[in-house]
């Protein structure tokens, strides 16, 4: 070899180790282990022109189970289908179910139960008791379609293939053969459901369905395996949350509007979180105090907010709008101290399992009879916690969105229910609209 070959071929070898260098050092400047898009989210940065996720499991819908029914201690439904109809705030390709007997004092035998695409209004089928051509499906609990669900404890049904559409109802049903004492259920569902006598649980028509519910019994979650959501927005409340006076079968809660809004935005293309929406609110629920009874009727924020918040499928992101009947139930004048202790409690927990946590304010309430100047005083300095950022990591302004901007006290006239509590349609649709999507971003990425 010539000496001009040999110092071109040594030229050559260090072009290549100093071209391989420096996309070694590029590598390890950008790459510390951790998800692309998580070091983007990091830095403030959003790329929405990244490729869709692939499915995964995410919460669909969920209510908290509130309370043992009343009439129900002896017989619990033996010998009746019951078809809970839920909404779904995405789509999804397979389903699966959860059933508590939290309440039961006897084992709960669901022999047989079943998951079906409710048929939609108007195409001569009798209401949403009726399921949509080719979707019904029967549901199995670790191969068996039996299942004993024991005193104070719930299961999850198998997975099952199904095609759920978005924004659509589902019907879940459930046949119990023999008694099994209370009920465990959620009142104030605003959505009728319905009962059969026998077992009817694979029927597609809805005939038998003759008797309409506005409970929800036994069902506390519907999970989809889905490539819309890449994760769960868990929202706690008490009855503003629960939608007590939204009205019935429309899906007028201010957490389906957030739904919508999040549908929408995703479908085109916007830079926000791809999350599904679930309603964990109990009407009367305080962030203090249990109902009576053991277990709790109508456990407290902080007993229940585990099993309602932390447990739920793919939690990312919690919403808390709670405080305001801590305030209006209690005989004796509430500390707003400790209301605000008891609401970074739950941050605490939240954070501790790696969630972001959006807070509300309390919305006004001049005009209910429970209102006192000295009542008015505690929502305002529990406000004023919220809003200085002492409680938590984000906070949507209800009460500046909704409140009468000539008497900040009460409820603007067209958002009050007439009740000067409880929001009308068009205050929950405020309320919905009101909250900042991009708040969502931040959660810690965590498994499921």
């Amino acid at each position: 070899m010539t000496r001009r070959h040999g110092y071109g071929l040594l030229a050559a070898i260090v072009a290549l180790i100093v071209a391989a260098s420096a996309a070694l050092y590029s590598v390890l400047a950008s790459d510390d282990g951790t998800p692309e898009d998580s070091l983007a989210a990091r830095h403030g940065r959003h790329d929405s022109a990244a490729p869709a996720s692939t499915a995964v499991w995410v919460g669909a819908w969920a209510a908290a189970p509130a309370a043992a029914e009343p009439g129900t201690e002896t017989t619990g439904m033996a010998g009746r289908s019951v078809r809970n109809v839920v909404h779904t705030s995405v789509a999804g390709t397979s389903a699966r179910i959860t059933l508590s007997n939290l309440y039961g004092q006897s084992p709960l035998t669901i022999s047989h139960a079943s998951v079906a695409v409710a048929a939609a209004r108007g195409t001569g089928t009798d209401g949403t008791a009726a399921a949509a051509a080719d979707t019904m499906r029967r549901l199995t609990f670790s191969g068996a379609p039996s299942v004993v669900v024991p005193p104070g404890g719930q299961v999850v049904s198998d997975a099952v293939r199904i095609a759920v559409p978005q924004n659509a109802d589902v019907l879940v049903t459930t046949y119990s053969p023999t008694p099994s004492g209370p009920v465990t259920y959620h009142p104030r569902a605003r959505q009728t459901s319905y009962v059969a006598q026998g077992d009817h649980t694979e029927d597609t028509t809805g005939t038998p369905y003759t008797e309409r519910t506005p409970y929800w019994r036994y069902l506390t979650a519907l999970d989809l395996l889905s490539d819309q959501a890449d994760g769960t927005v868990v929202v706690l409340g008490d009855s503003i949350t629960d939608g007590i006076t939204s009205t019935v079968d429309a899906n007028h809660r201010w957490t389906d509007v957030l739904a919508e809004r999040l549908r929408v935005a995703v479908a085109a293309d916007r830079d926000i979180p791809r999350y599904s929406v679930v309603n964990e609110g109990i009407s009367g629920n305080e962030i203090l105090t249990d109902g009576p009874g053991r277990p709790a009727d109508n456990p407290s924020g902080l007993h229940r907010f585990s099993r309602d918040v932390l447990e739920r499928t793919n939690a990312k992101v919690v919403v808390v709008d709670l405080g305001i009947n801590d305030i209006l139930r209690n005989r004796a004048l509430p500390d707003p101290a400790k209301i605000v202790a008891g609401l970074r409690t739950l941050v605490r927990q939240a954070h501790a399992r790696g969630l972001k946590v959006i807070g509300a304010t309390l919305m006004p309430v001049g005009g209910h009879p429970g209102w006192t100047a000295a009542r008015e005083a505690v929502r305002q300095q529990v406000n004023d916690a919220i809003r200085a950022g002492e409680v938590y990591d984000g906070v949507v302004d209800f009460d500046r969105a909704l409140r009468d901007p000539y008497d900040p006290r009460r409820l603007r006239e067209a958002y009050d229910s007439g009740d000067h509590l409880h929001p009308s349609d068009l205050g929950y649709r405020r309320m919905g609209e009101v909250f900042d999507l991009e708040d969502l971003w931040g959660a810690v990425q965590t498994g499921v």
